[in-house]
């Protein structure tokens, strides 16, 4: 493990001194309005701040991308096919691991900062944030939006932040929706039930215009189907209209509209034989199945997303994942062997207190030989000492406060006991870990003038 060259909030080669400045207090403004009002979701007053600059969303054809796990892959997967087949792309995502321009993307180059200054300067000139009480979240998907049109993309794939009816992300008129799974997660915002929470996320259905529907529990499928009725949306489904059949050469794709045999998704970990089949059936139905199928294999080889499943070191070997709720912590399980092989896991973990933690302590724990617990550098962290006190069910456990000393430690520890270090928990905790290992930390995807040229 080496420590990366420059701390990845400083000014990047390049960058004008005052750029920065400006840039790192605009980010700060922001996050102040997420410190004053958290999560208040109400659509009119984005559509009606979108529409003082122009309705920017408007201007590009969009995947709208839901789900409780996997919503991130399948938008960086599709985006990577789309690009791959020549298009000008935009992606959104959310949370960021290091650094917030990451959540923004055009042909696979973060915003620039100097955009993302512009851009909330623009919002401010045009609406009164105070008396609107636009939040974090809505005003940095107001900027993509503002973003992707300035670059004339010509679609961009925006996940959903949270749920799907009332996120922010809901006021564009999706050409194709994807649904990628449905758990239990954020029980406070969206129900607690199956049903509820797949009601909610059904949210970004339109009339007319495709969905792709992951493998659902029978609860929640139902309900999904109840709301494409009434909205009129056609499904395709995982396991019925899309099937998947995942072998030692990889993966084969069964569409409506074409088979392509022998894939091999750049994603580690077998469920992401599902999440590419979704991108490739939202892409398909985006464009009418006319994307080469040489591009659909160099975007889903080609697709990297930190964070997940990633592999980071090899002596010893480091795993990150970001997997924050009890169906995520179960992957991560499923796969461990996989990725580090028959060698014992010391694992590094920290988990927000309003998350269901009991269960993936409970669905983790079994696998690992120890396990050090953190203290996740956000308000809501749950308290080390208390989840400390689950995992000691199971196997050794101490608490280290601050994770970057944890992994130090670990790697150290694993270094000289032929051990694996797995750190898992928290999206917030692989940000805060990740940069300790070079190549890694604030590592922004080149520019290329070719960034869009088709493949062959």
């Amino acid at each position: 493990m080496s420590a990366a060259a420059a701390p990845p909030g400083g000014p990047l080669p390049g960058d004008a001194p005052a750029e920065h400045d400006a840039y790192e207090a605009t980010l700060a403004w922001m996050l102040g309005l997420e410190a004053r009002r958290g999560m208040d979701f109400k659509l009119e007053r984005v559509a009606a701040a979108l529409a003082a600059v122009g309705d920017p969303q408007r201007a590009y054809r969009t995947i709208h991308v839901a789900g409780t796990n996997g919503k991130g892959s399948v938008a960086a997967m599709a985006e990577a096919i789309l690009r791959a087949a020549g298009l000008r792309t935009g992606l959104y995502t959310s949370p960021h691991l290091v650094d917030f321009r990451e959540r923004i993307r055009v042909a696979g180059a973060w915003v620039p900062r100097a955009a993302v200054v512009a851009d909330v300067a623009r919002v401010r000139a045009s609406v009164d944030v105070a008396a609107t009480g636009l939040t974090f979240f809505e005003l940095a998907t107001i900027i993509a939006f503002l973003h992707f049109a300035r670059e004339r993309v010509a679609v961009a794939v925006v996940e959903v932040g949270l749920g799907g009816r009332l996120d922010a992300t809901n006021v564009i008129d999706g050409d194709v929706a994807v649904i990628t799974s449905i758990g239990f997660d954020h029980e406070a915002f969206l129900g607690n039930t199956l049903a509820a929470i797949a009601g909610e996320k059904a949210g970004i259905l339109r009339a007319g215009r495709p969905a792709i529907i992951g493998a659902l529990a029978p609860e929640a499928m139902a309900a999904v189907e109840a709301s494409a009725r009434r909205v009129g949306a056609p499904l395709l489904r995982l396991g019925r209209e899309i099937r998947v059949e995942s072998g030692a050469d990889g993966m084969d794709f069964h569409g409506p509209r074409r088979t392509l045999a022998g894939l091999r998704p750049g994603l580690h970990g077998e469920h992401q034989h599902d999440n590419a089949a979704l991108a490739i059936a939202a892409v398909d139905e985006l464009q009418g199945g006319l994307v080469d199928a040489r591009a659909v294999r160099a975007g889903i080889g080609g697709v990297r997303w930190p964070g997940r499943l990633e592999t980071v070191g090899v002596e010893p070997p480091v795993v990150l994942d970001a997997a924050h709720n009890p169906d995520g912590m179960r992957v991560l399980a499923r796969e461990l062997a996989g990725l580090v092989g028959g060698r014992p896991v010391h694992l590094v973990f920290g988990v927000l207190g309003d998350k269901r933690w009991e269960e993936m302590v409970d669905a983790i724990a079994p696998r690992v030989a120890r396990v050090s617990v953190v203290r996740v550098p956000v308000p809501r962290t749950a308290e080390p000492d208390v989840v400390a006190r689950r995992f000691a069910r199971y196997c050794p456990a101490d608490v280290v406060e601050d994770p970057r000393e944890a992994v130090s430690r670990a790697v150290a520890e694993a270094s000289s006991g032929a051990a694996a270090v797995v750190v898992a928990g928290s999206v917030f905790l692989i940000g805060a870990v990740r940069e300790l290992f070079a190549g890694t930390a604030g590592a922004e995807p080149a520019r290329s003038a070719d960034a869009s040229r088709p493949v062959g």
